[in-house]
C-alpha cells in the first residue's frame, strides 16, 4: 500500500506546480520512432520527473452510445455499436441516476483512507460493493452470444480502484462461458481490466498469451483474455481486457479444496507473495522467515557486482516495507494456516541451503521440519520440495516482462497436499502487467540488462529489495541449465514472433475502438492521473497506434537481450 500511497502524492505535489507537468518529451520534436530509438540507446533507469510536456492533438470519432430511460426498468438488452470488438453489456436491476454509482465512485478502503491522510477536505468514498445486474455477450458477428444472464457486479484492485476508469469483477449467478475463452471452460467469476495506465492497452493481453505459451507447455495455468468494448446500462464505457479470475478451480489454478468446516491439512493452498498481506484476516496471511532473512546475491549479469541484500528489513530502513503471503485459497482452521506457513519457510531453507551452502535438506514426514540429508544431491534436494519447470518459466517470463510490482504483489504459488498433488512448490497464474513491458518509469526504460532476479527498487525509489523466489536459485548451474533450454524452446518456437504479430494486428483492426475509448476517458494526457507512473517514452504516446509501437519496439530489444544471454 505504502508503494501506492507516496506515488499519488508526488503527483499531487507535482501537477500542482507552476505549469510544470513530468516525465515526458515535447511531441513536436520528431517523431515517435526516433524518440524511441534514443530511449533505447541510452541507460534510463533512473526516473524522469522534470521534462516540460506537449501533446499531439487526437482526432477520433465520438463513440456511439443509447442510454436506458432513467426511470424505466429495461426489458431487453440496450442497443450496442458491434465493431472490431465483442461487446459486453451490463445492465443495472437499479434504475435512477445513481443506477451507475457502483462503477464510478468506490475505492478500495485501504486507498481511499490513506488518500485522505493526506489530502484536507477529503471524502471517504464507498467501498466496492456488488449490484445486481444482467450481463449479454455480442460477437464481432452481431450474434448475441450471451442474453441477459443474471450477475453481480462491483469495482475490483487496489490502486486501480482510484482511477475514473475502474476494473471491474463479475460475479455470475450460474457458472458461464464468456466469448470462448478458456476452451469455453464455465466459471461464476470473470474480470474486466480497464487497462488505464496503458495507452497501448496491450501490456496484459500480450504477457498473457506469452505466458499461456510457455506456462502451457507444462500444464500450469494462466489467464486467457481477450479485448471487449463495454456497455453500462447503454451508455458506452470503453475498451476493457475481458480476462479470468484468479482463483481455485478444476480449470484455473487445479488443487484440491476443502470441503466447508474441513479442518485436515491435505488440502491444496494457493498463495500470493503479496505486500498487501498485512490487510488480510490473520487465518490467511502470515510472513515468512526467508531462512532467517539470509542474504541473497542479485542475478545482475556479473556475479552480483560484490553485492548482498535481504528481503526482508532488518530494522535499518524505516522506509522498507515487507511482502508476506496471502493465502487465496479457502482454509478453515489455524492448523491449515501454521501448517502451510511452516511448510513455506522449509521449502525457501531447502532451496537457500542448496544453493548458498551446498548442503541437501528434506523434510520430516509431518511436514513441520527440515533434516539434512546426505545421501541426496542439493539439485534432488530441491526437485523434491519445487517445480523447478514452473519456478523456470516463471523466471523467464518475468525476466522477459520486467514487472515494476515483482518485488510487492501479484506473484502467485500453489502447492497441493490432496490426494492428487505432489506436494511440490508451483508458479503459475501469472497477473497484472499494466506497469511491466517497459511502461513503468526507472524499470528497464532501454529493455536491456537484468532485472527479475537482480536488487529492485520500490515504486518511489526508496529502498531496495528483491524476489527472494525468483533470487535464490539462480546461480546454480542445473536450474541456469533448464533456463536455457526453456528459453531457447520458446524462442525457437516462435512464442516471441507471433507475440509481436499480435500486437501489430491488434493495433491496426481495433483502431477505431481505441479512438473511441480515449476520446471517453481522456487519460492520454501528461496531467493524468496516472502520468507520474510512466516512463518518458510511454508518456509520449499520444494515441493507442503510438504506444503499440513503442510497446513492441521495447520488446524486440528485451527479447534480443534476453536471448543473447539465454540462448542455448
Amino acid at each position: 500500500m505504502k508503494k501506492r500511497i507516496t506515488a499519488l502524492f508526488l503527483a499531487i505535489i507535482t501537477l500542482s506546480s507552476a505549469g510544470c507537468s513530468s516525465g515526458s518529451q515535447s511531441s513536436s520534436t520528431g517523431n515517435i520512432d526516433d524518440f524511441i530509438q534514443n530511449i533505447t540507446e541510452e541507460d534510463t533507469t533512473s526516473p524522469v520527473t522534470t521534462a516540460k510536456t506537449t501533446t499531439k492533438k487526437v482526432t477520433t470519432s465520438k463513440p456511439v452510445t443509447t442510454t436506458q430511460p432513467a426511470t424505466e426498468k429495461p426489458t431487453e438488452p440496450p442497443s450496442v455499436n458491434v465493431g472490431s470488438m465483442p461487446v459486453l453489456s451490463i445492465t443495472t436491476e437499479k434504475t435512477g441516476p445513481k443506477a451507475l454509482d457502483f462503477v464510478k465512485y468506490p475505492v478500495a478502503s485501504h486507498v481511499s483512507k490513506a488518500i485522505a491522510s493526506w489530502t484536507p477536505g477529503y471524502i471517504i468514498p464507498d467501498e466496492p460493493y456488488y449490484e445486481a445486474c444482467t450481463i449479454s455477450a455480442t460477437g464481432t458477428d452481431s450474434k448475441l452470444q450471451l442474453d441477459r444472464v443474471k450477475a453481480e457486479v462491483k469495482v475490483r484492485g487496489n490502486w486501480t480502484t482510484s482511477y475514473d476508469k475502474k476494473p471491474l469483477r463479475i460475479k455470475f449467478e450460474k457458472k458461464q462461458n464468456l466469448l470462448g475463452l478458456n476452451d469455453g471452460a464455465e466459471f461464476k467469476n470473470w474480470v474486466l481490466l480497464a487497462e488505464y495506465k496503458d495507452y497501448s492497452m496491450l501490456r496484459n493481453k500480450t504477457a498473457l498469451a506469452i505466458s499461456r505459451e510457455i506456462l502451457g507447455k507444462d500444464g500450469l495455468y494462466a489467464a486467457d483474455a481477450e479485448l471487449v468494448e463495454v456497455y453500462i446500462n447503454g451508455e458506452y464505457w470503453g475498451v476493457y481486457l475481458l480476462t479470468e479470475f484468479q482463483q481455485v478451480n478444476h480449470d484455473r489454478v487445479d488443487i484440491t479444496e476443502p470441503d466447508k468446516n474441513y479442518t485436515g491439512t491435505d488440502i491444496g493452498y494457493f498463495l500470493e507473495y503479496d505486500g498487501y498481506y498485512s490487510n488480510e484476516d490473520a487465518l490467511h496471511s502470515f510472513l515468512p522467515d526467508y531462512h532467517g532473512n539470509a542474504a541473497l546475491v542479485p542475478y545482475d549479469g556479473k556475479d552480483g557486482s560484490d553485492q548482498e541484500i535481504q528481503c526482508l528489513n532488518d530494522g535499518s530502513d524505516r522506509y522498507k516495507s515487507d511482502a508476506g503471503i496471502t493465502i487465496k485459497s479457502k482454509i478453515n482452521s489455524p492448523e491449515q494456516r501454521e501448517f502451510i506457513e511452516n511448510y513455506i519457510n522449509g521449502v525457501y531453507a531447502i532451496m537457500y541451503n542448496a544453493a548458498y551452502y551446498g548442503v541437501s535438506y528434506t523434510f520430516t514426514d509431518d511436514k513441520k521440519t527440515i533434516r539434512e540429508a546426505e545421501d541426496m544431491s542439493t539439485e534432488d534436494a530441491v526437485r523434491a520440495v519445487v517445480d523447478v519447470d514452473s519456478l523456470a518459466d516463471t523466471y523467464i517470463l518475468n525476466e522477459l516482462f520486467c514487472d515494476a510490482d515483482l518485488y510487492w504483489s501479484s506473484f502467485f504459488m500453489d502447492v497441493d497436499f490432496g490426494k492428487s498433488g505432489n506436494g511440490k512448490l508451483r508458479f503459475e497464474a501469472p497477473w497484472d502487467f499494466d506497469s511491466a513491458l517497459g511502461n513503468k518509469v526507472g524499470r528497464i526504460e532501454n529493455g536491456k540488462g537484468f532485472y527479475a532476479a537482480n536488487i529492485l527498487s520500490d515504486v518511489n525509489d526508496t529502498y531496495t529489495t528483491i524476489n527472494p523466489w525468483l533470487a535464490v536459485l539462480m546461480y546454480e548451474d542445473w536450474f541456469q541449465k533448464l533456463i536455457k533450454e526453456k528459453w531457447t524452446a520458446a524462442y525457437e518456437d516462435g512464442v516471441f514472433d507471433r507475440a509481436l504479430v499480435a500486437i501489430k494486428n491488434d493495433k491496426k483492426v481495433h483502431k477505431q475502438a481505441f479512438a473511441n475509448n480515449y476520446s471517453l476517458w481522456k487519460n492520454n494526457t501528461p496531467k493524468s492521473a496516472v502520468s507520474q507512473e510512466l516512463c518518458r517514452a510511454a508518456l509520449y504516446c499520444s494515441t493507442e497506434e503510438e504506444a503499440a509501437d513503442y510497446l513492441s519496439k521495447w520488446l524486440k530489444t528485451r527479447i534480443e537481450f534476453m536471448n543473447s544471454q539465454w540462448h542455448k
